[in-house]
């Protein structure tokens, strides 16, 4: 199929639509970063419902409005942030595979809660790859960028199998998260009173927050007595909670920085990045401490509807 010429039409974006897939790991040292897809979760799951690979090319989306035409038939799932499906006259679902005809169009319309969606294509999309992905990353400027009204998708013909899940059930994004953190590695930098200020407090996701971060307003983390306001510059991890001198802490997403001089207050456990993701401005995210072995446990939602999808699927033979 990746040969057949363009498969897909963007007809309207919405907001931001870009291509994503699971990034560029191991790039640290040359001065790129991962990237890849915000909700890694439900990344993964729409990938899973169609049988794709795990790492087939997908669309991100942002609060909906996303219409494309299909050039051909086309078996696709949406996931992540739910809303209404129109694929030509009928009515479609989230977190389900199901067809589109070839010349019909494809409409997603405004999510409830949430902010990020994806449509994953049986195939993969096939836009070329720029080291070794698929992903535009918004900070580097790296790979395919953001989709435009007349573009044209290929797929990529990366699939294996055939999608064998109905439906996998997911609870919808909440508008008040509470995400799993490990203190450090530069707690030290704080006042004593910072820590119990971030576990105490209710933040509110602000306007600025984009794909590199959440940027929090709250009550600002005091630095302690002496501490310099910045250090010699280190590696950042997806999931560091970055604390520049106003005191109000950013929460890295897919899209951070290699390196960042401001200290670290704490990491968010990775299984909470995907809940993450999903937050929109507004809305209220608290922290709560926890240990490395608690931060390992699997979060509830799109990860954990992928394993059952998966492990629901009949063996080939």
């Amino acid at each position: 199929m990746s040969g057949a010429g363009p498969a897909l039409e963007i007809v309207e974006p919405g907001l931001l639509a870009i291509v994503e897939d699971l990034g560029r790991p191991g790039l640290g040292a040359l001065g790129v970063g991962r990237s890849g897809a915000a909700d890694e979760d439900s990344f993964r799951l729409a990938n899973r419902l169609v049988a794709n690979a795990e790492r087939a090319a997908a669309i991100e989306f942002v609060l909906g409005g996303l219409v494309v035409r299909f050039r051909r038939t086309a078996t696709v799932a949406l996931t992540g942030a739910p809303a209404e499906v129109r694929a030509g006259h009928r009515a479609a679902a989230f977190n389900a595979p199901f067809a589109v005809r070839a010349g019909d169009l494809l409409r997603v319309g405004r999510p409830a809660r949430g902010l990020r969606s994806y449509l994953a294509v049986r195939g993969g999309l096939g836009v070329p790859p720029v080291l070794g992905s698929r992903s535009w990353d918004s900070l580097a400027g790296i790979g395919p960028p953001p989709l435009r009204s007349g573009d044209l998708l290929p797929l990529a013909g990366d699939h294996a199998g055939h999608p064998s899940v109905d439906v996998a059930p997911v609870p919808p994004p909440v508008d008040d998260v509470t995400l799993r953190v490990l203190p450090g590695p530069r707690a030290d930098r704080f006042a004593p009173s910072a820590l119990n200020t971030l576990f105490a407090t209710a933040y509110e996701v602000t306007a600025d927050s984009d794909r590199v971060g959440l940027r929090l307003a709250g009550p600002p983390l005091r630095r302690a007595a002496g501490a310099a306001a910045e250090l010699p510059p280190e590696g950042m991890v997806t999931g560091a909670l970055q604390v520049p001198p106003d005191g109000r802490p950013v929460l890295f997403l897919a899209d951070h920085p290699v390196t960042g001089g401001y200290p670290v207050i704490g990491v968010v456990a990775a299984a909470d990045l995907s809940p993450a993701a999903q937050l929109r401005p507004g809305d209220t995210v608290r922290f709560r401490r926890t240990s490395p072995a608690a931060a390992g446990a699997p979060a509830r939602g799109p990860a954990a509807a992928a394993s059952a999808a998966r492990s629901r699927r009949p063996p080939h033979g």
